[in-house]
């Protein structure tokens, strides 16, 4: 089995056409050493480090021109990220803490500032340890964007930020207890400290009286929005003792402030002052793009601007960096906690009954406050959490599907239309003790001919059963309508659209999927224990399930949906096998 070319080769190719002549040249060299399968043996790692060796020529010797290429070949990222943490990065080589694998290094690095792994990607191929072909599949299938144990980090990031500091804390009190003479250093942002695992792993770092760990802040001010106020050194002093600051911009100024802690006490803080652009990556001198359609997630705030004209009630927003992702900005006020998950949902905990209170955060970030929200879900009347989703799942298939819908006196719904939004503020305000999770999907799309507005918790036909003797149906949860009405146009089989996770389904309804020969349901959230499962178990349904299987990968929406077979294309073939005949009640599980 060729893994190196199992996962890059695919991307790169389809990468060719936004590449130099050079860069062309050079990727299909290193396509052809792929193919000979010569480079193996070992880790990933070792393997692109072969293959680095069999095509030396390097395009680039500065890494931040590697960094923007990356960056323009992908058409998205965190480019400003990465280029405020670069000269971190270059000191980070220059002293040894990278590629340290037998230990013998001068201190054991943990990248908590997950989502810069480009920035030492870049750093690696200029150094000659990493050849180009995986940098022209960053976010495409090939490359991810965030550290990963699998391409020489020490730590894996997935959903959390704030999470390298405990993973840190973790490793130095680890150290220290086995009686090793060994210092940790780990990487991490001046808005990743926002989040409450921060604060209560150095507390413990403190209390333990750790003196091996040295904190490296890139204090560039900014998460995806501005900070309220820069990064407070006394509280990094209060735990950390010695605090140091440097000209983040000046790679020479961080390796020597770092190695000066490093070759002397701990435990310690290294405070360098940064510079980050706009959050979202934008290609120099491009021409200015024509206003695009904004994603239904982007919307939220215009919707909810229209519900409190409507209804005159108080409103409280709370949002961890994410004003943007929900279109909040001119149409209602909001607080930004900054990265503080926790926080955002324990601001809604004390205000008055009556008050709609509305946490506006990621589908993956929630994971970070599930305590808090369960308190929450038991507490507080009048909820709305927003969840914005821009991948396969709500957080990966394999830990988070569907857990919203499992916390006590929740209801989960996922609009795709603006009446249906409103329909879960009126059920909201019907039943003020229930917390209603709204799924606010990043995509943008032409809503269904028609919605649930009428009724949230119910079903309306998209495409109507032709009557007595139904061979085939699909019922669909969400965001699938719309891309199953994609493929239906000229099918017609009978489409049963869904808002609601769990729908109350009317009698006459569940007749007509009883009846079916073959009936399937697709949702775009994970298969096994989500929508299409309460169908079978609530309603005795023989349903096929179609819906995300694998957890979340680092690519664009519209790599996802390939990846877990939600094109209209891919539908339109499932929905085509459904008029092959099948005995009732024989249908798989997972189809």
């Amino acid at each position: 089995m060729n893994a190196l070319r199992d996962r890059f080769a695919g991307p790169a190719r389809a990468a060719l056409a936004r590449l130099t002549p050079a860069e062309t040249t050079v990727v299909q060299r290193e396509l052809a050493e792929l193919e000979r399968g010569s480079h193996g043996g070992g880790s990933l790692l070792e393997g692109l480090r072969k293959l680095a060796a069999q095509v030396p020529e390097r395009l680039y010797t500065d890494s931040a021109d590697v960094l923007l290429r990356m960056h323009e070949i992908a058409g998205s990222g965190n480019h400003q990220s990465n280029l405020s943490s670069l000269p971190l990065v270059r000191a980070c080589f220059a002293l040894g803490l990278v590629d340290d694998e037998d230990g013998r290094g001068p201190a054991e690095l943990i990248v908590g500032r997950g989502h810069i792994a480009p920035a030492f990607y870049a750093e690696h191929y200029v150094r000659g340890t990493l050849p180009f072909t995986p940098l022209a599949t960053l976010h495409q299938g090939g490359l991810t964007g965030v550290v990963h144990r699998d391409l020489g980090f020490r730590n894996t990031m997935r959903y959390s930020l704030g999470v390298g500091v405990a993973q840190a804390v973790s490793l130095a009190w680890e150290l220290t207890r086995r009686g090793e003479d060994r210092t940790v250093v780990c990487l991490a942002g001046d808005g990743e400290l926002h989040e409450g695992v921060a604060f209560e792993a150095l507390r413990f770092a403190h209390d333990m009286g750790l003196t091996n760990l040295v904190l490296v802040v890139d204090a560039n001010a900014k998460g995806i929005e501005p900070l309220a106020k820069p990064v407070n050194t006394g509280y990094l002093g209060a735990y950390l003792g010695r605090v140091v600051e440097a000209d983040g911009r000046d790679e020479h100024a961080v390796a020597e402030a770092l190695g000066a802690l490093l070759a002397g006490p701990g435990p310690a803080a290294l405070v360098c002052r940064t510079r980050k652009g706009d959050h979202s990556f934008k290609p120099a001198g491009a021409a200015p793009a024509a206003p695009a359609r904004p994603t239904f997630a982007a919307t939220a705030g215009r919707m909810l601007a229209a519900d409190q004209e409507r209804t005159g009630r108080d409103l409280a927003v709370f949002t961890p960096d994410m004003a943007a992702r929900f279109g909040l900005r001119g149409h209602v006020p909001y607080t930004n906690t900054g990265l503080a998950e926790t926080l955002t949902v324990g601001m809604t905990l004390s205000l008055p009954a009556d008050t709609l209170k509305v946490v506006a955060t990621d589908a993956m970030y929630y994971m970070d406050s599930l305590s808090m929200l369960t308190e929450a879900t038991t507490s507080v009347r009048n909820l709305l959490v927003l969840a914005g989703r821009s991948w396969g799942a709500w957080g990966g298939a394999h830990n988070a599907t569907n857990l919203l819908g499992q916390l006590l006196h929740t209801r989960v719904h996922e609009p795709v239309t603006a009446g249906e939004f409103a329909a879960c503020l009126d059920r909201l305000r019907r039943n003020p003790t229930t917390a209603h999770v709204v799924s606010m999907v990043d995509a943008r799309f032409d809503p269904p001919s028609r919605d649930c507005s009428a009724d949230i918790d119910g079903a309306v036909w998209l495409t109507p059963p032709g009557g007595a003797g139904t061979e085939a149906a699909v019922v669909t949860f969400g965001y699938a309508s719309v891309l199953v009405e994609q493929a239906n146009r000229d099918l017609g089989v009978p489409h049963l659209h869904c808002a609601a996770l769990a729908p109350h389904l009317a009698p006459d309804d569940v007749a007509v999927l009883r009846g079916c020969r073959r009936l399937l349901s697709v949702e775009y959230n994970g298969a096994r224990g989500g929508f299409g499962e309460f169908l079978r178990a609530e309603y005795l349904l023989p349903v096929e399930v179609h819906g995300v299987r694998r957890d979340i990968a680092n690519q664009v929406h519209a790599r996802q949906l390939p990846l877990h077979g939600m094109t209209p294309t891919v539908l339109r073939e499932r929905l085509a096998a459904l008029l092959k005949s099948r005995e009732a009640g024989r249908a798989p599980a997972h189809a």
